[in-house]
């Protein structure tokens, strides 16, 4: 007998913009929504979860081993993100269980962050606002509080994907910079449209004026920018990271700001996030800083709610997941 989905109940697991939510009560779906602001603890979580068929989750949810362990009856996962590694996506799959995400509804909104930060640091918007509210604006200092320029200097780029390519595109219109990568395979539509070339890690650090994170977080990314590779980079580079905070080492990073090895930082993600009232980092000059905003626009947001919806209603109608991280689960079913 085919299942009805006022049977399939849902967890929405923070508030999200209602168009997804809409769009699954609309289909039937019996959607519980977590009422508050602030999250549920880890063990409100598994309680609430366990209660439910599917858990529509954020990238903030701790959706770890031991969760998986204690809801291993879940039909699906959909997460509202385009990142996923706080989910054990190993555990998930071998117990059979599809993981849907939200690629690309944000590549425009973080790549805006990305460019944005990535001026304010040159400029050291930041300082200087806060500048002005201690009352040091006072008479013109012709050599004071200078920053840089873009034209003609050189991007390079750690994880050429989609919000990389916006980030790239960017880049290469306004200051015509000379766009270089460094990807695990070749990203020829890049070449194509923005003459970029791929390089080693090693020489995008050396080579790089402005370095953007745009990777996923992994074993092999995870504190890949510390010490010895702030070390290789140019005094006068400055680095960007609107990625995962993993992917840098801080003390490291704060290190080599402070011994001018590096020029400047913009940050949309620390390590960790809240990052702390008293890390350095806020108060240096050439460090703009951002409380993880990325796909904060009115735009990103209803998309990812759409995405994750819609990841829901295509597995229940058709066994298929549009956006989906482990489809060989899907596949297995079939068969």
């Amino acid at each position: 007998m085919e299942r009805k989905f006022n049977e399939i109940k849902v967890l929405v697991t923070r508030k999200i913009p209602v168009l997804g939510v809409e769009m699954l009560r609309k289909e039937g779906f019996s959607v519980t929504a977590w009422p508050h602001e602030w999250p549920m603890t880890d063990d409100e979580l598994i309680t609430e979860s366990k209660k439910h068929n599917v858990i529509l989750c954020v990238s903030a949810d701790n959706i770890g081993t031991n969760f998986i362990n204690n809801c291993s009856h879940l039909e699906m996962i959909s997460q509202f993100a385009v990142g996923y590694d706080n989910i054990d996506v190993s555990l998930a799959t071998k117990l059979g269980i599809p993981i849907g995400y939200a690629p690309g509804a944000m590549n425009e909104a973080t790549a805006d962050i990305a460019f944005g930060l990535m001026i304010a640091v040159a400029r050291k918007f930041f300082y200087m606002h806060k500048g002005i509210l201690r009352g040091e604006w006072t008479y013109f200092k012709p050599n004071a509080n200078l920053g840089m320029e873009f034209n003609n200097k050189t991007l390079g780029i750690f994880g050429l994907g989609r919000i990389g390519m916006a980030m790239a595109r960017r880049c290469k219109g306004a200051y015509n910079m000379n766009i270089i990568y460094c990807n695990r395979k070749p990203n020829s539509e890049a070449e194509k449209l923005y003459d970029a070339k791929q390089v080693s890690f090693d020489e995008l650090l050396q080579q790089s004026d402005v370095i953007s994170v745009h990777s996923i977080m992994s074993k092999e990314t995870k504190e890949i920018f510390d010490k010895h590779a702030f070390s290789k980079m140019k005094p006068t580079s400055i680095f960007i990271n609107t990625a995962r905070g993993g992917i840098h080492n801080e003390k490291d990073l704060i290190d080599a700001l402070n011994n001018s090895t590096i020029w400047g930082a913009g940050l949309d993600v620390t390590n960790p996030e809240p990052i702390k009232l008293d890390n350095p980092l806020l108060e240096m000059e050439n460090v703009c800083i951002l409380p993880h905003i990325g796909s904060a626009t009115i735009e990103a947001r209803n998309e990812m709610s759409r995405m994750a919806a819609e990841n829901i209603i295509q597995f229940y109608k058709n066994n298929f997941i549009p956006h989906c991280v482990n489809p060989e689960v899907l596949k297995s079913a079939r068969s």
